[in-house]
């Protein structure tokens, strides 16, 4: 399906638009103003004749052009008439903010809404949603600072409203440049398949996260997914996998759901990445879209203490990944620069004191990067010993690291961690560094679970990609048995 119109609309109308920000309503006419929408912009509602200096139409009718993509954010009373009117001017997409329909058991009025739009071959998107954002184009449903500059890489798309703004703002906090995002909620015209679909033909898009509630079409979304992993990552968090969660999807968007088990196994045998949580699914985002990418499970782990060197170990261990011991030219070029007092140069390599030291930390990193044993380099820095103890080299330190970085082929993952929790200064070191780390490409996660839970996330990914896939034992799973839960749940 061709979505260009949704993402790169000519002209768009607000329906429902208001001076009066706040009261509930996602304040959308403002909201495409301040992110630069550089298109014919409509607002429309019979209460105003302008805002602030711009006309305002009574209605759609009103509106002299053709209309790409109309928002509309009135009550769900409203809705069926809204529709007919997208459908009488010939509104190619028109986006429901609105709730109260098949979330609340009100699935008749869902029911006549789509009758209405394929009469005039308005497609809908939502309702109960808060819609989408295109960098490019500058259309949003974010709440931007000031206009959005440059183009991302990665899309999302996001059956729930808050989930969908959680994903946009830890996205911006994490320098996760994004390129289209869709919240889609109720679905019941245009479906996540078919997001995705328009996704997976996108050369501008290198990976697609989602949190996804319900699949109304189980045979064609499996279809859509096989084709978009075989060319780039997708990441899913499903939501409602347990009795609990499943009632509570229903009530937010109408959802059913699916067996934790049986989702899992549908996801590796398709090559989707399964995210645990929120934060794994955007850490796997960043760690797909890095501009280095592990390949391969073989890591090298520095740092400085014993204890953390043997916890990471156990967490790669647990993932599937190793640590081999460095060749002895590696450990003797890493060792020209230490003490034998309280260090080791195998892998992994605990510097000590050093491992404080930035320049130290670069020098080993050229030194592993060197180690054909060695595919991933991670790094792991202690900011509550760093802000402490080598304050002075916050400044200059990191752009060694950065400089390593660029010496290499291999993917560097450091580790920025801190244990005390309520220091401003800390926190300020963390969010420089973090800042100079991802402008460079790198991904950079908090903890060592988190960078492992990720480097083991994509690259079984590329084990499917490459061919080499699956999982022992992949379960194959009959996508009636899917069909059939579902239809049970109804």
């Amino acid at each position: 399906m061709d979505l260009t119109r949704l993402f790169f609309p000519r002209t768009i109308a607000v329906i429902g638009a208001s001076p009066h920000l706040g009261g509930g309503k996602l304040p959308y006419y403002q909201v495409i103003q301040l992110a630069g929408y550089q298109g014919r912009l409509y607002p429309v509602n019979p209460k105003y004749q302008d805002i602030n200096g711009a006309k305002v139409y009574a209605s759609l009718d009103d509106i002299p052009e053709p209309i790409d993509l109309a928002i509309a954010s009135v009550p769900a009373k409203l809705a069926l008439e809204t529709v007919e009117s997208a459908a009488r001017n010939k509104v190619a997409f028109l986006h429901f903010f609105t709730s109260g329909f098949s979330e609340v058991g009100n699935r008749k009025l869902e029911e006549d809404m789509l009758e209405a739009a394929r009469k005039g071959g308005t497609r809908i998107v939502g309702p109960n949603c808060i819609g989408i954002h295109c960098t490019e184009s500058g259309v949003t449903c974010d709440l931007p600072k000031s206009p959005m500059k440059g183009i991302g890489n990665v899309a999302f798309l996001g059956q729930s409203g808050g989930m969908t703004h959680n994903f946009m703002r830890m996205a911006h906090s994490r320098y996760l440049e994004l390129n289209k995002v869709v919240s889609y909620g109720n679905q019941i015209d245009l479906k996540v398949e078919d997001y995705l679909d328009y996704f997976a033909d996108d050369d501008t898009i290198k990976a697609v996260a989602a949190y996804i509630e319900d699949i109304k079409d189980v045979r064609r979304f499996l279809k859509v997914l096989e084709k978009t992993t075989a060319i780039k990552p997708v990441i899913i968090l499903k939501g409602g996998t347990t009795e609990q969660g499943a009632r509570a999807a229903a009530s937010h968007t109408g959802a059913m759901a699916a067996r934790h088990d049986l989702w899992s196994s549908v996801m590796r045998q398709y090559g989707c990445i399964e995210a645990h949580n929120f934060e794994h699914m955007v850490d796997l985002a960043m760690m797909a879209v890095a501009q280095k990418v592990p390949c391969g499970n073989r890591l090298g782990f520095l740092g400085a203490g014993g204890g953390t060197s043997v916890l990471f170990t156990d967490f790669a261990s647990h993932h599937g990944l190793v640590l081999p011991e460095l060749g002895s030219i590696a450990q003797e070029k890493i060792g020209r620069k230490i003490s034998n007092v309280n260090t080791s140069t195998t892998n992994p390599v605990d510097l000590g004191f050093y491992g404080f030291d930035f320049h130290i930390m670069a020098h080993t990193i050229q030194a592993m990067a060197e180690d054909d044993n060695i595919d991933v380099i991670i790094p792991y820095f202690s900011l509550d010993f760093i802000t402490s103890f080598q304050s002075d080299q916050v400044e200059s330190g990191p752009h060694a690291i950065v400089e390593a970085f660029q010496t290499t082929d291999k993917p560097v993952v450091p580790i920025l961690s801190r244990f005390t929790e309520n220091i401003l200064e800390i926190e300020k070191v963390r969010i420089r560094i973090t800042e100079l780390f991802r402008k460079a490409g790198l991904a950079v996660f908090n903890t060592p679970q988190d960078a492992i839970a990720s480097i083991s996330g994509i690259l079984r990914w590329k084990r499917y990609h490459s061919g080499l896939n699956a999982p022992s034992n992949p379960a194959a799973i009959d996508v009636r048995i899917l069909e059939a839960e579902r239809e049970c749940k109804r």
